[in-house]
């Protein structure tokens, strides 16, 4: 390969690849960049973060899609250039760890896999993607000995994902640990994470957005990550976490071949304290969803190059083909997506996405119904209705979760809150709000979480009269 591509071939390829992929997605819009782009335009509309929104992750993501706007060409866009930024930064690293071979292996597999691992993970710019940059970028730093940028990065992830702490321990191990502990070095790692987190502080405490910056995010992620709608979550992690190691074999076995090859050199240690941070992110409140593992990915991409790369530089015959059996390994991923790729870029019925339709359908009949000044009020997790309908939103409330206090990785078929004292009183808080449109988005699908079926809320609603409905909303306009 290396003789064949070099790097400024390389990623232009990649990123022609990258976007293909994207603007297959053009018409579609994931669950996780929902909540985000919603917040967005509300932030165009006058809203505040936190104060005005709530918004129960840190702020990088929603201001990210306030500076592009909603047009879905860019966002595909977008994806598709941060998908390249991450793979340069694979191989800057892997490069400066080995060679330029690796490096370029580096690049190929996570543009890979930034294509053909889950759709619904890869393709929103949502937290648990976004956090993968500064990710690899801090550990490169890290490695670099350069503790105030690798701080600073990971203050970076911070500001994207709670689980940055877990960043800022790993390039603590990367940087600090191999020559014995250096307290400068630890203190520039410390100073720079606190310069950008207390930058990001200010401006909230400045916009007064301080105190619900912490309902939201922490006392409110507290409670959902101390709660897990699995039964046996367990085995649920062990099963998800088998799945996804059979998904990305190809790596896992390259990444096995690299460490034992390597298994010698002082720095092997690093690798796996690297490894166990990393699934404690995706470890923390027991649900391993497939978005979790992008903690993985940055060091099974680094390590998985390295085995490729020793196998393509070793002239015996048995090594080129178990090279070529690795590669095969790719066909699982390969084989597994495409097909919806092609789907979605036919626009055909999916089922990952009939929500989405839905929201399409009932944001068609708003638009129909609205006049200039309406307001919307949207009942489950739904914010995508507002940002097909382009309606401003009547309350800070985008989504049901805090009313009901039942989580939305549950909410369609459970119904039991993880709390019920706060959710009871920002229940009266809406019942206060007169949203020119009411749509219930949960009802349909858990009528136990309707909105009529909260004591607080039946006198509220007995102002509005059905106009419409779709197969999972129906749609209410105040009389």
């Amino acid at each position: 390969m290396t003789r064949i591509l070099k790097p400024a071939l390389l990623f232009p390829l990649l990123f022609a690849l990258l976007l293909a992929a994207r603007l297959c997605h053009v018409g579609v819009l994931w669950a996780e960049e929902t909540l985000p782009l919603a917040a967005a335009q509300q932030i165009h509309y006058g809203a505040l973060l936190y104060r005005d929104i709530w918004f129960d992750k840190p702020p990088l993501a929603p201001l990210l899609y306030t500076a592009l706007g909603d047009p879905a060409w860019l966002l595909r866009t977008t994806g598709a250039l941060y998908a390249l930024l991450c793979c340069g930064l694979a191989f800057g690293f892997a490069r400066d760890l080995w060679s330029e071979r690796e490096g370029l292996w580096a690049a190929c597999l996570l543009a890979f896999f930034l294509i053909f691992d889950f759709p619904s993970s890869v393709i929103p710019l949502a937290a648990d993607l976004l956090m993968l940059a500064p990710h690899l970028a801090a550990v490169w730093m890290a490695w670099k000995r350069r503790p105030l940028w690798a701080g600073a990065l990971a203050g970076v992830a911070f500001a994207v994902n709670p689980k940055g702490l877990l960043l800022l321990a790993v390039c603590a191990c990367w940087s600090l640990v191999g020559s014995g502990i250096a307290w400068n070095s630890l203190a520039a790692l410390l100073a720079g994470f606190l310069a950008v987190t207390g930058s990001v502080s200010a401006w909230l405490w400045a916009t007064g957005a301080l105190p619900a910056y912490w309902n939201e995010v922490w006392l409110w992620g507290r409670v959902y990550a101390g709660t897990t709608f699995v039964s046996s979550p367990l085995h649920n992690g062990l099963l998800r976490t088998l799945n996804w190691a059979g998904f990305h074999s190809a790596l896992i076995v390259a990444a096995g071949m690299a460490l034992y090859r390597d298994r010698r050199e002082s720095s092997a240690w690093r690798w796996g304290l690297w490894m166990l941070l990393s699934f404690a992110g995706i470890a923390a409140g027991m649900r391993f969803f497939p978005r979790y593992y992008f903690q993985l990915l940055p060091l099974a991409v680094l390590l998985a190059a390295r085995g490729f790369a020793g196998l393509q530089a070793a002239p015996q015959p048995r090594a080129r083909i178990a090279a070529l059996a690795l590669a095969l390994l790719l066909a699982v991923p390969l084989l597994r997506f495409t097909p919806p790729y092609a789907m979605a870029a036919r626009a055909t019925s999916q089922r990952d996405t009939a929500m989405d339709r839905d929201s399409r359908a009932a944001a068609a009949l708003l638009s129909a119904a609205a006049q200039p000044g309406d307001t919307l009020f949207v009942w489950g997790y739904r914010p995508e209705i507002y940002v097909y309908s382009r309606l401003r939103a009547a309350t800070r409330y985008l989504d049901s979760q805090p009313l009901t206090g039942v989580p939305a990785d549950r909410h369609l078929t459970q119904s039991t809150p993880v709390e019920s004292t706060q959710s009871r009183e920002r229940r009266a808080e809406l019942a206060r709000a007169r949203p020119t449109f009411l749509v219930d988005g949960l009802g349909p699908y858990n009528p136990l979480l309707s909105p009529g079926q909260f004591p607080e809320l039946q006198p509220w609603l007995a102002d509005y009269g059905e106009i419409a409905r779709t197969a999972g909303s129906v749609i209410y306009r105040r009389k």
